[in-house]
């Protein structure tokens, strides 16, 4: 798109554009059933460690859950980074793909529950092959990837599956935080000193 085919922006394409993702997104969360979700939360708490997994902006989304996890002093890994160690029993792994199909996280998913790990999916679709290979499964019913008439969304791609997926695990993080009695302090000291 060029400066002379686009429209000029005015604030009200923001006032209009910022209650469109966030209407979608709250739609989204009120489908997410809460029992899964309160499910997945004990499933970390009792995780000698945590993997992560996602690709795109899926993945970055879980990179910062990730982030968090570790501020909750949950040893928590990003699988791929060369520091990761290992999956073993108990373990969980959070893996995303919106349509479930994705074969590197089908692949982790799979490894993951051979080695007796347990994991947690988020994923629009309950039929599928990471569905299948999770020990909970988070539903998010938002739009297809490729969803190219908006049917389910009017955002772009997979864009609404990828907010939500930041917005469920925050939502995870900040219940673990307050019911640990941890105060903001003390998550503090855990951040990274070496920026």
């Amino acid at each position: 798109m060029t400066q002379s085919t686009a429209k000029k922006l005015e604030a009200t394409h923001f006032t209009d554009a910022t209650r469109a993702v966030l209407g979608e997104v709250d739609q989204v969360r009120a489908g997410v059933h809460s029992a899964a979700w309160v499910r997945a939360g004990a499933l970390l708490l009792k995780a000698p460690a945590v993997f992560t997994i996602g690709t795109g902006r899926s993945g970055l989304a879980l990179q910062m859950a990730a982030m968090r996890f570790m501020h909750l002093g949950l040893p928590t890994h990003v699988v791929g980074e060369v520091t990761a160690p290992a999956i073993g029993r108990r373990d969980v792994l959070v893996a995303a793909s919106g349509s479930g199909s994705t074969a590197r996280v089908v692949r982790a998913a799979e490894t993951a529950r051979e080695q007796g790990a347990d994991v947690i999916a988020l994923t629009t679709a309950a039929d599928s092959a990471l569905a299948k290979n999770a020990t909970e499964v988070l539903i998010i019913p938002a739009a297809d990837k490729q969803d190219f008439d908006g049917t389910s969304s009017i955002q772009y791609a997979g864009s609404l599956f990828e907010q939500s997926v930041l917005l469920i695990t925050d939502a995870l993080f900040h219940t673990l935080w307050k019911n640990s009695g941890t105060r903001a302090r003390e998550l503090w000291r855990l951040h990274a000193n070496l920026e």
